[in-house]
């Protein structure tokens, strides 16, 4: 009990003696960065980088990893690559981030191996070259690294720098995913529920699907979603559906608000709750989702869950329309041969059914005629001339 007294003493001395040795330990490593050690240069770096126990200086952490990458040193040759590739700390260059990648791949380093193969697949800094990504890729992934496996198997399912072989592309994919690399997991998750490349079998696509949605992966929980719907590879289950959709719609996944929006609509999972459903159907349709645009034109034209409105409703079918759904176009081209919620324009009424009907196929197709030819009877030679040449010069203007 005698030394109780004093350990508020020894407490504030370590206290005071912990950065004391940081800033020994910080001139120790920056008198060995400027007498030419490498390592050193390149750990000084770090530091700017994050900012621990110097400013946060980009340029300076440049300065370093440069010192350090012309000695040789793989580590800081990528780290130079990084900075030149993403413009910290240097003017963006992707032929100098290429250079440094390669200095770094060329001893074996695997991230920069990766970053390098990267480079070839998409033609940046360097010429386009599918066989040499590959060879880089094959590099890093032979050493374990997911992403790279994951690219490889890529290239593989695509036939990119080697011949098509899907059941080569599922061997790389599932490396990569049983590391954990959730892209991987979707992946291999597909090609289990459809039979590429690996035989077909729905409940380990659906334990796949899992892995990546417990990862926070919204394509994943929102498939798994659509699993527990159906049935498929899982015991069909609308509760549990909602739960992995819910999920995927929180992080603003523009399909599951829209199939979250649905499940409120026909109360499956949860009770049936029309404003709810047209709160998230809006959310989908403000990010360019067009089933959710159509959707919200369709409940404004018909009075469901909201007061009709018939501006609003021709508002949600041009924003469709626009996109190349033929639904939207039809309704759209009705709404202007009536003139409801838009000035009557047979001409645009004309422009929007044509655009339909090229579109759409069985009885939608046979009704956006059946329309065409109402009011082909009401143009004239002139005005049918202009709706011909507006269809033609459309190009579907998928939303941002």
């Amino acid at each position: 009990m005698r030394g109780a007294p004093n350990l508020p003493l020894l407490l504030l001395l370590l206290v005071l003696c912990t950065p004391l040795d940081a800033q020994r330990d910080l001139a120790e490593l920056r008198s060995r960065a400027e007498t030419g050690d490498a390592a050193a240069q390149f750990n000084l770096g770090r530091l700017h980088v994050t900012g621990s126990g110097v400013p946060q200086d980009d340029h300076e952490a440049a300065r370093w990893y440069h010192l350090a990458a012309e000695q040789g040193y793989a580590p800081a040759q990528h780290g130079l690559g990084l900075r030149y590739d993403a413009g910290l700390g240097v003017e963006e260059n992707d032929a100098e981030a290429v250079r440094w990648y390669r200095a770094a791949a060329d001893q074996g380093h695997w991230e920069a191996q990766f970053r390098l193969g990267r480079m070839y697949a998409r033609g940046t800094g360097v010429a386009r070259d599918d066989t040499q990504a590959v060879v880089w890729y094959e590099h890093s992934a032979n050493q374990g690294h997911a992403e790279a496996q994951f690219n490889l198997g890529q290239m593989h399912f695509n036939g990119r720098g080697v011949p098509l072989n899907r059941i080569e592309a599922a061997r790389w994919v599932e490396l990569a995913a049983r590391q954990g690399n959730p892209l991987a997991q979707v992946t291999l998750a597909s090609m289990f529920e459809h039979g590429v490349g690996i035989d077909q079998d729905p409940a380990i696509a659906a334990r796949w699907y899992r892995a990546a949605a417990n990862q926070g992966d919204p394509s994943a929980q929102v498939t798994l979603g659509y699993l527990y719907d159906s049935g498929i590879g899982v015991a069909e289950d609308d509760v549990e559906a909602v739960r992995w959709i819910r999920r995927a719609a929180e992080q603003d996944d523009p399909e599951a608000q829209f199939a979250l929006g649905n499940m409120y609509f026909n109360g499956r999972g949860v009770a049936r709750d029309i404003p709810e459903a047209i709160r998230w159907m809006r959310k989908a349709a403000d990010q360019g989702f067009v089933r959710a645009q159509v959707n919200l034109g369709l409940s404004y034209d018909g009075g469901i869950g909201v007061a009709r409105e018939a501006a609003e409703a021709a508002r949600w079918f041009t924003r469709a329309a626009v996109q190349g759904d033929p639904g939207a176009q039809q309704s759209l081209g009705v709404m202007y041969a009536n003139g409801d919620g838009v000035p009557q324009d047979l001409v645009r009424a004309h422009t929007w059914l044509s655009l339909a009907a090229a579109g759409a196929t069985g009885e939608a197709r046979s009704s956006a005629l059946q329309g065409l030819q109402v009011i082909e009877a009401r143009l004239s030679p002139a005005e049918r001339a202009e709706a011909d040449a507006r269809r033609e010069a459309f190009l579907p203007t998928p939303e941002r």
